[in-house]
């Protein structure tokens, strides 16, 4: 979901040990999902060969580009996003392709039309490459960093708790069984029914909210959206960075507010079908916490939480529902994006997010698949997170996840040949500090073996 972040940012390596040192790029108050959004280290391999893609086009230049450095400026600005550019200028981007000469590609592990994950090496060591491309096919943010650790699947449910309860101060798992009637039956769960931020999760109501009319007849998955300046948000995502007043259709936009937990997208698809109409979404699939109404797009997240904070906050917060909703439209709306700053700590965590406990979330799935919509189960299984689940196993999954500094979750759907359907959700929280990269793994590893256990 959301948390600081670099929107244009690539890892400086030394020159004369092609080890990565520090961090340059314009800050955001940002960052995806989960997902390759959620920071986690995609382990399987998905691909040995280049993809044909976009970003796979810009990984097949950048690679030949690395073996001679210093690339010049003219050719830079073919493949990199001014904004990008601005960020890191080209003279620093040419010392890191120096300490990163020759690198040579081991495997793909993730690839989506405008992002990729994948194994480099270069000077005797093994790289996580992260790569992304703006709706121009320019890149728009690039990584190098050390690949973590996977960790270890549990072997029962006994040692699945017990490590969760170190991940977080306040930690709640939910793995359930969706019945043929669409009910939720726990197999196991450690406060199931506890509500806490649900970072990008709450996307899937909005998912929910825009099948449901199309499924009335109000709009198709063709339709299109303009990305008019005033709905743009911040990163995660890539529909920020497009021409004001383009278009977008709205098949293609919650293909990106789940797959890559796009911001922009998520707020288009909420304007579309309408705030209201998100909330009854939610109350139809048994979400009930009153801290969701009204329901928030990121941009007026953002603002509340990083504009003058707590100034707006505590202003919003003072306030009746409705005059929240007018606060919302004739105060927050006219912040501009520029008076944001980015956090990195934790923020107003039981107050301004969104909210929701395992129970509410495995709903939500629910009514997603009672929806049989082809374009619905298309959009949820894009990205993975890399869980690697055996296709032969578990040939549909599904995926979202969310995080902002001091949350932490992950949310799966699988279902077996024969039609049984599981959701696993794992929720960390802590109200003090933001989480390190590995407690994506372990939260990645918990729900592995709980698909694992569930069989």
């Amino acid at each position: 979901m959301i948390f600081s972040s670099k929107s244009a940012r690539v890892l400086a390596a030394a020159t004369m040990a092609a080890t990565v040192t520090t961090c340059v790029g314009q800050a955001t108050p940002v960052h995806a999902t989960t997902s390759p959004s959620t920071a986690v280290t995609i382990a399987a391999a998905v691909a040995q060969e280049i993809p044909d893609t976009p970003a796979g086009a810009q990984l097949g230049w950048l690679l030949e580009a690395a073996t001679r450095p210093p690339v010049p400026e003219s050719e830079l600005t073919e493949h990199f996003a001014a904004a990008f550019l601005q960020s890191v200028p080209p003279a620093t981007l040419n010392e890191v392709l120096t300490a990163f000469k020759d690198m040579r590609l081991e495997r793909v592990t993730q690839s989506q039309d405008s992002a990729l994950s994948a194994l480099v090496v270069a000077g005797g060591k093994t790289y996580e490459l992260l790569l992304s491309v703006d709706g121009a096919g320019l890149i728009g943010g690039l990584q190098f960093r050390e690949p973590a650790v996977p960790a270890p699947t549990p072997k029962s449910w006994a040692e699945l708790e017990e490590r969760l309860s170190k991940v977080a101060p306040q930690a709640s798992f939910l793995a359930a069984e969706v019945t043929r009637g669409g009910d939720c039956r726990p197999v196991r769960a450690v406060a199931r029914d506890r509500a806490q931020p649900l970072g990008s999760m709450f996307k899937l109501y909005v998912l929910g909210a825009v099948a449901q009319r199309i499924k009335s007849g109000a709009f198709g998955w063709d339709t299109e959206l303009t990305i008019r300046p005033e709905l743009k948000s911040l990163p995660s995502g890539e529909l920020q960075d497009r021409p004001d007043n383009s278009k977008v259709t709205v098949l293609e936009a919650a293909k990106l507010m789940i797959s890559i937990s796009d911001n922009t997208a998520t707020d288009l698809l909420i304007h579309k079908v309408g705030r209201k109409t998100v909330e009854r979404t939610m109350r139809s699939w048994g979400g009930h916490d009153e801290r969701n109404v009204p329901f928030l797009t990121t941009r007026e997240l953002f603002v509340l939480k990083g504009a003058g904070y707590p100034r707006h906050a505590e202003r919003y917060l003072s306030m009746s529902t409705a005059r929240q909703r007018a606060y919302l439209e004739k105060v927050v709306a006219k912040v501009p994006r520029s008076e944001i700053t980015p956090w990195s700590e934790p923020r107003a965590l039981d107050t301004l997010e969104w909210f929701g406990s395992p129970t509410d979330v495995c709903q939500v799935y629910s009514g997603l698949a009672k929806l049989r919509d082809p374009r619905v189960g298309e959009v949820l299984s894009i990205n993975d997170a890399g869980l690697g689940l055996n296709k032969d196993q578990w040939p549909t999954v599904w995926f979202k996840g969310g995080s902002e500094p001091g949350v932490l979750d992950m949310s799966h759907l699988a279902r077996t040949p024969d039609g049984r359907t599981y959701v696993v959700t794992a929720m960390a929280l802590n109200p003090d500090t933001d989480f390190g990269p590995q407690t994506g793994q372990e939260l990645l590893a918990l729900i592995r073996g709980a698909f694992t256990l569930v069989r």
